[in-house]
């Protein structure tokens, strides 16, 4: 079976960066990171393919970066200009043609 294990989360002041990583115990084609603030839907945060094509949600385009490493098995999410509408539990999940797989999450917690 595939596991993804996140790592990174933490209490940060708004303005502040923190970056997440992932560990998949499987190089997938697809990673990403998505997130769920309290009393939310779960949401896609930026998603990277093995060919470097990424996708970002408008709300963190230009704040957050998302990369892998050579090994295709591990992701980052950089994320910078930190906001308190930032604060949510981070999940990394991965795939070969769909996200299926998914970490326990990591929270993020951004104070104003």
């Amino acid at each position: 079976q595939v596991q993804l294990v996140e790592s990174g989360g933490g209490l940060v002041q708004a303005g502040g960066a923190l970056t997440l990583s992932c560990a998949a115990s499987l190089s997938l084609n697809i990673m990403g990171w998505y997130r769920q603030a309290p009393g939310k839907q779960r949401e896609l945060v930026a998603r990277i393919t093995r060919g470097g094509n990424t996708n970002y949600a408008d709300s963190v385009k230009g704040r957050f970066t998302i990369s892998r490493d050579d090994a295709w098995n591990t992701v980052y999410l950089q994320m910078n200009s930190l906001k308190a509408e930032d604060t949510a539990v981070y999940y990394c999940s991965g795939g070969w043609i769909d996200m299926l797989y998914w970490g326990q999450g990591t929270q993020v917690t951004v104070s104003a």
